[in-house]
Formats: structure tokens, C-alpha cells, sequence
């Protein structure tokens, strides 16, 4: 009989309590279809402060996971210890700004994953090379030194990738992607998400299966991504999970929803 699914939600001492309540309002509103752990993750917070945090938690079953690392390693490195606690279970990593927007959402994603897949709720082509950008005349040397050395590391558009802030995939699977890699700055996570040896780069070079699922239960392979309507496409109305991003394209108006469009997908 395989183990269950654990559903990893990471909060941490950096947001506000909004996130951690909208996360549970949703979680509760909307079925996921399917018996799972439920693991709220705590990253850096005293003591004191997860007490009090808990009193938010009343009535909802779950199982606390305290991390014990005392310096920022970001959210990766939160996930790898949480997947070394569950290395036998299917794992759908959430960050403090996600949450379930639809009925059966994990049924729905578990329904295409096994040991040969890595599932995702949103993906993007977009490259982080497009984003720097020249602010000042005068730092005309750090910024082509700062282009070329991103350069080496992420790919120009199109970088198809996961968005990583809602992923699917087996705990020891994500353990040896995880190995040996060091965490210690913002751009660590960058390439984890979309550079050249990102998650979704390293299981296709393995000839896993890489899907985005969307709110239909639908599965599509990397050529379509965009045409799952869960990420900066037309009205993306067909996402599973919820994020900071989504909902700031929502929040567009449509002729900067087509100029989002078009630095994601071209």
C-alpha cells in the first residue's frame, strides 16, 4: 500500500498572518478529493510566536513540522528537510502564498503522478536575463558584468520551467535533485526555479514525464503549457493553486495582461 500524500504548506517569520489564514480559509472552503497529510511547516519563528500561531490552527487536523535550521535557506531548503522526513511520500510543496482554488485539486493532480513524474500547477517561459535592466548610466560595468555572469546560469527566452511555488513530486526524488546543492542567497532559488540545471531541466534531462495540471484535470506536456490557462494567459481562469503572481495578473488591466503575456510566454 503506498503512503499517503502530504500536503507541505511553509510558512514563515518573513509574512504576514494574512497569508497563513487565506491559506486556511481556502484549504477548508474547497475538497482536495483525496486522504492526505496536511504539514504546516514553520520557518524561523521562536517558540512563542508558532504558540501563538497555533491559536489560528484550532480545528483544522494537521501536523507541525518546526524547522530547526536558525538561518534563512530559503523556501528549498525548508522543503528538503521536510522530504527527508517524508521520503516514501508524494509530496505537493506549497509557499506561504499559495493555496487550493478548486474542488479535488490534489485528487486531480495525484491522479497523473508516479515515480517517474514531476507535477506542476503553473509554468512559464520566461528568463530572468529580461529582467535586468540598465537603472543607471554610470553602473554600465556592474550590469554587463551581472548579464554575463546570469548568463552562465539561466538560459534567454524562452527558459521553459515549473513555477515553484506549487509542485508535486516524491520526497526522495526531490532529495536527489537536492544534493549538495547550498542555499545562501536569493539567486540560489532562482536557479533552483529557472536556470540551467532548474527542477524542471534536471527531471527532463531524466526523462521524466513533466506535466501542469489544471483546474479541469487536464495534463499538458511542455509544448502546451500555456494552453492550461493557469498562468498569465488570457484569463487564466483554470488554475488549481493560487499565488502572490496569479493573482497579480488578475488584477491587470488587459493591456498589461497582454504585456505579462508576452514576457512569459513571447
Amino acid at each position: 500500500m503506498k503512503n499517503e500524500p502530504v500536503v507541505c504548506y511553509l510558512f514563515t517569520s518573513f509574512d504576514e498572518h494574512s497569508s497563513l489564514k487565506n491559506f486556511i480559509i481556502n484549504y477548508k472552503n474547497y475538497k482536495s478529493g483525496i486522504n492526505h497529510k496536511l504539514v504546516i511547516c514553520f520557518k524561523l519563528f521562536k517558540n512563542h510566536e508558532i504558540k501563538e500561531l497555533k491559536n489560528f490552527l484550532i480545528n483544522l487536523e494537521y501536523t507541525s513540522f518546526i524547522d530547526p535550521i536558525t538561518i534563512n535557506d530559503f523556501d528549498f531548503g525548508s522543503y528538503k528537510r521536510v522530504a527527508e522526513k517524508y521520503p516514501q511520500n508524494q509530496i505537493l510543496f506549497l509557499n506561504s502564498h499559495s493555496y487550493p482554488i478548486c474542488e479535488n485539486w490534489l485528487l486531480k493532480l495525484i491522479n497523473y503522478s508516479n515515480d517517474n513524474t514531476l507535477i506542476g500547477t503553473s509554468a512559464s517561459n520566461e528568463s530572468i536575463l529580461d529582467s535586468i535592466i540598465l537603472k543607471k548610466k554610470y553602473k554600465i560595468i556592474s550590469h554587463i558584468f551581472k548579464k554575463v555572469y546570469l548568463k552562465k546560469r539561466f538560459q534567454v527566452f524562452p527558459n521553459p520551467h515549473i513555477r515553484t511555488s506549487s509542485f508535486l513530486l516524491y520526497g526522495e526524488k526531490f532529495l536527489d535533485y537536492m544534493n549538495n546543492k547550498k542555499i545562501v542567497s536569493k539567486q540560489d532559488t532562482w536557479e533552483i526555479e529557472s536556470g540551467k540545471n532548474s527542477l524542471f531541466n534536471h527531471f527532463k534531462d531524466n526523462n521524466y514525464n513533466v506535466y501542469i495540471i489544471n483546474s479541469d484535470g487536464n495534463k499538458f506536456e511542455e509544448k502546451d503549457w500555456k494552453l492550461s490557462e493557469t498562468y498569465n494567459y488570457f484569463k487564466q481562469s483554470k488554475s488549481i493553486i493560487s499565488d502572490k503572481h496569479t493573482r497579480k495578473y488578475e488584477a491587470l488591466d488587459d493591456s498589461d495582461k497582454f504585456l505579462s503575456r508576452m514576457k512569459v510566454w513571447g
